[in-house]
């Protein structure tokens, strides 16, 4: 199968990290994967890449002003979906699955769109996008967003959708194994990663661990990351005189050996598309603490059964439960990070999620990609359900 598979850029961050992992997947699976960086210039690939999987940089086939590159965007990928005549076109993120849709109108291409963050939420767009998402999505042969959560939310924001899938982000590639046991020496080590913007809440996260810090003396926090906010959070920090317990090292480039180092992690974020530090942190065997934000968390934790889960804005509740991870025994923790782990490995593996991705792309879809009188089945995050190949 040939797929062409369009994302922003292929730098730092979760969806780009799916985008790799799924591109190498199919690309070992013996189809011919082509993926493209649609919103930025040519530059270093952050992420690992399997030989067989091209990489090409739109911004090599524009030409014209500035003003004009919203058109020519959509004339270079639909030049390029011409010449390589794909299977399959996939796209991740808003500005670029309209860019795909607008771009492959007509060629009889079946193109799947993901949204890679909850659509209810997504207030970082320009009314522009906004109307376009909701004219252009109806003609997607599947859209897929990350969690059942989201299914509504989507319907929406673009109510002339009816062939929505819900696929949840697989374990990434080469993911190591549970931990045995947390680290024995040192100091304990509350962990949290992710990027420096106002969702993340990492500012409300140290205000919350500075009210525990006196009463859990043996642990530290570790946020790993960078953006916007890790200047102002820096100085908080400063502010509190906890520079010696809050530590705020940057962008990880090895996050997975990062968070081994951890005794525990939270995640206090007010919106998620699909936490995927979260997941990775419960495969990696550490117990958890998560707010209730819209998706993922609820899915992740089974509504709370195998992570411990907070309602969203109730700080006092996630103070209570941190100092209840914090001041339980290293065999409680280890034992709390067995169990979520056993429970994301068994309903995320990388097998399964490529199958569920594989059966929302089947076959092809008329020219004029008219939308069916009703839904087609939907497929779920959780383990079980009929479409998820699971």
């Amino acid at each position: 199968m040939r797929i062409l598979f369009l994302v922003s850029s292929m730098h730092g961050g979760g969806a780009e990290r799916v985008a790799a992992t799924l591109a190498n997947a199919w690309s070992r699976r013996g189809d011919e994967v082509t993926l493209v960086c649609c919103y930025s210039g040519r530059g270093s690939c952050l992420q690992h890449l399997d030989p067989g999987v091209k990489l090409l940089w739109l911004a090599d086939r524009l030409c014209g002003p500035a003003w004009l590159r919203p058109l020519a965007k959509i004339l270079a990928l639909r030049k390029l979906a011409r010449e390589l005549q794909p299977d399959r076109v996939l796209s991740f993120l808003t500005n670029v699955n309209v860019t795909a849709l607008l771009a492959t109108r007509g060629l009889g291409l079946p193109v799947v769109v993901s949204e890679r963050t909850d659509p209810a939420h997504s207030v970082n767009l320009e009314p522009v996008l906004r109307w376009l998402r909701r004219w252009t999505y109806p003609w997607a042969h599947r859209v897929v967003v990350q969690t059942q959560q989201s299914i509504p939310h989507l319907q929406q924001v673009a109510p002339g959708v009816s062939r929505i899938v819900a696929i949840p982000n697989p374990l990434p590639d080469g993911l190591p194994e549970p931990r045995l046991a947390e680290p024995a020496e040192g100091r304990r080590r509350l962990m949290a990663l992710g990027r420096f913007n106002p969702v993340k809440q990492f500012d409300r996260l140290i205000e919350v661990f500075a009210g525990l810090a006196d009463s859990c003396p043996d642990w530290d926090l570790w946020i790993w990351g960078d953006g916007a906010q890790r200047a102002a959070c820096l100085q908080r920090v400063a502010a509190l005189g906890l520079t010696d317990r809050i530590h705020l090292p940057g962008f990880s480039q090895t996050p997975w050996t990062d968070l081994a180092t951890g005794h525990g992690f939270v995640l206090n974020s007010r919106v998620e598309g699909f936490p995927n530090a979260l997941l990775e942190a419960m495969a990696l065997g550490l117990p958890c603490v998560a707010v209730d934000c819209p998706s993922g968390p609820s899915e992740l934790t089974q509504a709370g059964q195998v992570a411990t889960l907070v309602p969203l804005g109730d700080e006092a509740a996630l103070a209570q439960a941190l100092q209840r991870l914090m001041q339980a025994s290293p065999s409680d923790r280890e034992t709390w990070g067995r169990t979520a782990a056993a429970s994301v490995r068994a309903r995320y593996g990388l097998d399964a999620v490529v199958q569920a991705w594989h059966e929302s792309g089947y076959g092809a879809v008329p020219a004029d990609c008219s939308v069916p009188d009703e839904s087609e089945p939907l497929a779920s995050g959780e383990a079980g359900e009929q479409d998820t190949g699971r």
